[in-house]
């Protein structure tokens, strides 16, 4: 999908048709407060680049989503969370979700969290 085709609100964000809290941002990657969130901290990291969910991505996006892991880690420092720990979540179809159909990663932190989860 053309990233001028990408009409969720992921794609309104990066393309600055919606304005948001922008926590983080480099060439392929970019993260954001949550407008809904969940714990304390709620940040989404989001590839500039449209990919729907880990189903739907290639292996020539091997390298887009090793970045969206370390650029998880690198915010959590940034938010504080090394020392009490975060979690990272990437939810993949409707049915356990995923409501944005553009890949996302949630790092949630900031209280205590069970498992399992849901």
């Amino acid at each position: 999908m053309a990233e001028a085709e990408n009409d969720t609100i992921f794609g309104k964000i990066l393309r600055g048709e919606i304005e948001t809290e922008l926590v983080y941002e480099d060439d392929d990657v970019v993260a954001f407060r949550d407008l809904r969130p969940v714990a304390p901290v709620h940040i989404l990291v989001i590839p500039r680049k449209h990919i729907v969910n880990l189903l739907e991505a290639g292996q020539e996006d091997a390298l887009v989503l090793g970045k969206l892991m370390l650029a998880s880690a690198k915010i959590a420092r940034a938010e504080g969370l090394e020392e009490s720990g975060y979690r990272v979540v990437v939810n993949n179809g409707a049915g356990v979700g995923q409501s944005v159909f553009h890949l996302h990663v949630h790092i949630l932190g900031g209280r205590s969290f069970s498992w399992p989860p849901g």
